[in-house]
């Protein structure tokens, strides 16, 4: 999109709110359809991005809502409801605009903050193949005169392909990580669209190369000191992902229901006869509801304790926010696929037809929940309340 396009200016959470879901109504209604064909959302994510949405994290006297996290994760997890795909994409936004908040200088923070104001999307470029660990980065920033330039290659870039900016994680000479927002037009840099999983399959997750690619300065904000202190960086990383979860499970929910209510015996609606007297499938449907609704609770709490680390950043507040966006995230995980599992054996073989496209929530949830382990996530809980060891500063937690 260009800044010359009309974009909204949201101020307050109850206008995220509104308007996430109107959006959310509009763009369930093709989601089926985009992941059969692997439709990219172009035209979708131009309203998304006039919509005022992408920013609402801006910081109030920057001109953004400022609003709060628990509002931040609802208004993903309404995306995310009504397409998978569309509430992924903007988390490594969201991700960018946190680091800014906390490691970028006065003036970064007025001109990126203006840019996301005027419609621009942020991407990514974080995560790379063959390092020793998942956390090791190879790509390079050397310094060029004024500026700098990058060479590497990154994956599981989400984002990229439709970005503005593509902010990526790079290693100074120093061998210190620096986050570089770099223009999606620079010379040099290539988005590939290889992305081919089975599920999330229009978040366009592939591909880009740097090859000398020059960056200014001015666009290098330091990254790795954002996890060597206590920062909100990794829980607002993760309480995204769990909005995410609790959307893809909404929704498969959601249609479980339709399908036994409408699918099986399509004269109800009329009769007001009972779905089904079933015991086992009753049963299954309190299961899920308990669990679904435990999720979005946690999910809640998690914003508001984040709200509290945000507001007063100390090592306590900071492991208080990790801990119960990590209950969160556990729980999410486990809702979004139990709901997606019970979907199909209520639905049966026609959970798998084209037409019906219902299979899509359980293959975007076992994507999404592999993006870091839910192991680790119980491992962190147990040792907080166990040991009273606070987790570690990362963004995976």
């Amino acid at each position: 999109m260009t800044l010359s396009q009309h974009v909204a200016v949201i101020t307050s959470d109850e206008q995220a709110l509104i308007v996430a879901s109107d959006l959310a109504e509009d763009f369930k209604r093709d989601s089926a359809l985009r992941d059969r064909e692997r439709r990219l959302p172009h035209p979708e994510l131009e309203v998304f991005s006039r919509s005022g949405l992408w920013g609402i994290s801006v910081p109030k006297e920057y001109g953004g809502a400022g609003v709060s996290n628990v509002t931040l994760a609802n208004v993903i997890a309404l995306i995310a409801q009504a397409d998978g795909s569309l509430g992924q994409i903007p988390q490594n936004h969201f991700y960018a605009l946190e680091v800014l908040r906390v490691n970028g200088s006065p003036e970064q923070k007025k001109r990126l903050y203006a840019e996301v104001l005027a419609g621009q999307r942020f991407g990514n470029a974080l995560a790379e193949l063959g390092t020793k660990t998942a956390h090791d980065r190879v790509t390079r920033l050397t310094r060029d005169g004024d500026g700098y330039r990058i060479n590497g290659r990154k994956f599981y870039s989400t984002g990229a392909i439709y970005a503005q900016r593509i902010p990526t994680s790079v290693v100074d000479e120093n061998g210190v990580q620096q986050l570089a927002f770099v223009p999606r037009n620079s010379q040099g840099l290539t988005v590939i669209d290889d992305w081919s999983g089975f599920g999330q399959r229009t978040t366009g997750s592939g591909s880009v190369v740097f090859e000398d690619v020059f960056v200014a300065a001015e666009d290098v904000i330091p990254f790795q000191s954002a996890f060597e202190r206590p920062t909100p960086v990794g829980p607002l990383a993760q309480i995204l992902h769990a909005a995410i979860d609790t959307g893809i499970a909404r929704a498969a929910y959601e249609d479980a229901l339709h399908f036994v209510r409408t699918k099986t015996r399509p004269w109800i609606d009329a009769t007001h006869e009972k779905a089904t007297d079933d015991p086992l499938t009753i049963k299954s449907f309190g299961h899920l509801s308990i669990r679904l609704h435990a999720a979005e609770a946690l999910l809640e709490r998690a914003g508001e304790r984040l709200d509290q680390a945000q507001a007063d950043t100390n090592a306590e507040t900071v492991a208080a926010a990790s801990i119960a966006v990590a209950e969160a995230r556990a729980l999410s995980t486990e809702i979004s696929l139990a709901a997606g599992s019970t979907l199909f054996e209520l639905a049966g073989s026609q959970a798998t037809l084209a037409e019906h496209g219902l299979d899509r929530h359980w293959r975007n949830a076992r994507v999404h929940t592999l993006h870091d382990p839910v192991r680790w996530k119980y491992h962190a809980v147990g040792n907080y309340y166990l040991n009273d060891e606070n987790p570690p500063l990362r963004g995976t937690i």
